[in-house]
């Protein structure tokens, strides 16, 4: 009798014999469907729905289900590690809630609904029914940030903005001068094998706390320090020498996930990168995560490592840059990461775009790592308002001091001889949203240049810091204005400089017009010393021009002696021979380099060769060595590479093409061109894969 007395009492027991986790029905409704992992990947503050298969009907009075999300290895309540809902009353815990949606002999459908402000990552699910534990074969969650929630604190408002900040994958980063914008795709893949398995173990290895794990701006902060080797064996080794043996040349990587993947499966940093991969890869991780991100560069930007808001250049009398007087740098670009958060950490008007910056530039608190700084604050010139905001306002609006290099009696004598307030911080662009056009977001970060608000910003900034300002702008006595015509080059062409001076006065002066360039990188390291030119002449009008030229076989030789792409980079400068007074101006010149054109069919379909043509016409005057085509797109069956040697001037070359679609819908193909001389020119296609 007593035997019997039990087998009835367990038979009475609830058991759970099936879970559904409703996968289809719930990426959906999350914006997720697109994640290649085996997890369910969710959003945080959006319901889910739970499908259990139970042994019995579900007795509200005697019967309990307890639902747990649990993380990290001692998962614990009050650290919010552990989720524990009971049911059927419904249930709350640290902003999680739980209620039976609907019952149908037994089968008993659960909405779970996680905080808002839950912790991000990766969940495992076990089910309680009294004795009885289920730990489903699939039961790992990832929980991502939610900019479609509107408690989150990183909902972005705009549909358009989410479909292009968080769900688009394709983009391009920005690269060049601010007078000639070039375009680089770039591959974000944040849905691609690994990338979101990579981006969780970045956190967990990260120096965040698990309680921080909640809150944008520290994981902004934590995984823009996480992007670069320098912390923690992080995802990218970066590499300014031009020397890139044992890794791969930065301008040849076209996307993020061959690098997340890599990192992913050997856990050592990955070689190399410089400022538009960092960036472009820290967009990934932060769309990965569900935290709205764009890639941003801004053109002439300044790197003040004394922060002071100013930019110290040393010239000699010839326009040579004098080495060693300062770290001081400006780059012909730089490239960083917007996020989207609200920054509750910060008093009201700083919430929205944030710049954080995975270049390993300067210490931030101890880490190599920039950021997040509220764009508000940047052009409100509130340098010390939220993370290295000072550092970032000189990147975009530091006043430029030339100062001028003399010998004197055989001594060194240094004086100023102008001071440009409005050279750094040109054309910051990043993606439209929904467009493949370049959006100029200049006035997001400062005021109209040369306007009375810009200076005041100026003068608010300094007024923030401990020192005051020990320049002053130089009197122009004749000497006005030194304008350079800079167009760019065709590679191999002579450098021709149309230099014209303006003068106060039309009185009978000599001038001697001096010129010295190099061939550098594009953070103003130097490749090459092109050499100096001087002209003197007798001028008399008030308006006045002269030719300085350099031939092209002062460049041509040593293009093919560094991997990185360079630019022709100087200082003109005219000189009043009666009176001594100088003036000086900064030139810059880039390289025109041939189209490269991509033939491939409108539409393809699912898991058949699709095939195409590259064409290539060597337009220059100098032969390109160590050709090479490769082709590459998410969605394909794998990325190509064709070696193509040598093409001689005049020379057109055809390359046959051939990649198999593995996902359907609109999918990008990119080809890109490369060789010793010109490092980079691509063409792209998109194509529509059907069934």
């Amino acid at each position: 009798m007593a035997d019997n007395k039990q087998e009835t009492m367990a038979e009475a027991e609830l058991q759970i014999r099936r879970v559904d986790f409703m996968r289809r029905d719930n990426t959906a409704a999350h914006h997720t469907a697109e994640f290649q992992t085996p997890a369910l990947v969710l959003r945080r503050g959006q319901a889910f729905t739970l499908r259990l298969k139970l042994n019995q009907r579900l007795r509200s009075q005697q019967d309990t289900l307890t639902l747990q999300f649990s993380m990290g290895r001692q998962p614990c309540v009050s650290k919010h590690t552990l989720i524990s809902l009971d049911l059927p009353s419904s249930a709350s815990c640290h902003g999680w809630k739980a209620s039976i949606r609907s019952e149908a002999g037994l089968e008993v459908v659960i909405a779970v609904t996680s905080a808002p402000n839950a912790i991000v990552g990766l969940y495992s699910l076990e089910l309680k029914s009294g004795r009885h534990l289920l730990k489903p074969e699939d039961s790992m969650v990832y929980l991502l940030f939610n900019p479609w929630c509107p408690e989150d604190a990183v909902f972005l408002p705009s549909e358009e903005d989410r479909a292009e900040y968080v769900l688009s994958d394709t983009g391009y980063v920005y690269m060049g001068s601010f007078r000639q914008v070039k375009e680089k795709p770039w591959n974000f893949g944040q849905f691609e094998k690994n990338v979101l398995d990579c981006c969780i173990f970045l956190m967990t290895q990260s120096y965040l706390k698990t309680m921080d794990m909640r809150d944008p701006v520290m994981v902004g902060r934590n995984m823009g320090a996480m992007i670069n080797s320098q912390n923690k064996d992080g995802v990218l080794v970066g590499n300014w020498t031009g020397e890139y043996q044992g890794g791969m040349a930065p301008y040849l990587w076209t996307g993020s996930v061959p690098i997340l993947q890599r990192y992913y499966s050997t856990r050592e940093p990955v070689s190399f990168g410089q400022c538009w991969v960092f960036a472009g890869v820290l967009t990934t991780v932060l769309r990965a995560l569900g935290i709205p991100a764009r890639p941003v560069t801004v053109f002439d930007s300044a790197h003040d490592t004394e922060e002071n808001l100013t930019l110290d250049v040393y010239v000699n009398e010839m326009g040579k840059t004098v080495p060693n007087k300062t770290d001081d740098s400006i780059w012909n670009f730089h490239v960083w990461t917007e996020a989207w958060m609200k920054r509750m950490d910060l008093p009201p008007g700083n919430d929205g775009w944030q710049v954080v910056d995975g270049t390993p530039q300067e210490l931030s608190q101890g880490l190599y790592c920039c950021g997040p700084s509220p764009v508000a604050a940047v052009r409100k010139g509130n340098i010390f308002m939220g993370y290295d905001t000072k550092f970032v306002y000189s990147e975009v609006n530091a006043d430029k001091l030339v100062w001028l290099v003399r010998s004197v009696d055989g001594r060194e004598k240094v004086s100023l001889l102008s001071v440009e307030t409005m050279s750094i911080g040109k054309n910051i662009s990043t993606k439209a949203a929904g467009q493949d056009r370049r959006s100029d977001i200049t006035h997001q970060y400062k005021f109209p240049e040369g306007s009375a608000e810009e200076r005041e910003v100026m003068d608010h900034a300094f007024s923030l810091l401990s020192f005051k300002r020990e320049h002053t702008i130089p009197t122009k006595e004749n000497l006005l204005e030194l304008l350079v015509q800079e167009e760019p080059v065709v590679m191999g062409d002579p450098l021709n400089f149309s230099v014209t001076l303006r003068r106060k006065a039309a009185t009978p002066q000599t001038i001697t017009f001096s010129g010295s360039f190099d061939l550098q990188s594009y953070t103003g390291r130097q490749l090459a010393h092109l050499g100096v030119v001087q002209k003197t002449v007798q001028v008399q009008e008030q308006v006045s021009s002269v030719v300085l030229t350099w031939e092209a076989s002062t460049y041509t030789g040593s293009l093919d002696a560094y991997e990185d792409e360079p630019v022709i980079k100087g200082y003109i400068m005219a000189e009043v021979m009666e009176t001594n007074e100088t003036i000086a101006t900064e030139v810059s010149l880039f390289f025109q380099y041939p189209q490269l054109t991509l033939e491939l069919p409108n539409t393809g379909r699912m898991g058949q060769a699709l095939v195409g043509t590259c064409v290539f016409r060597n337009s220059l005057l100098i032969p390109l060595t160590g050709v090479r085509f490769s082709v590459e797109s998410l969605g394909l069956s794998s990325s190509q590479s064709i070696e193509h040697g040598t093409v001689a001037p005049g020379e057109t070359v055809q390359s046959q093409i051939s990649c198999t679609p593995v996902r359907l819908g609109l999918r990008k193909v990119i080809v890109k061109l490369s060789s010793q001389q010109v490092k980079e020119v691509h063409a792209e296609k998109v194509v529509l894969v059907t069934p």
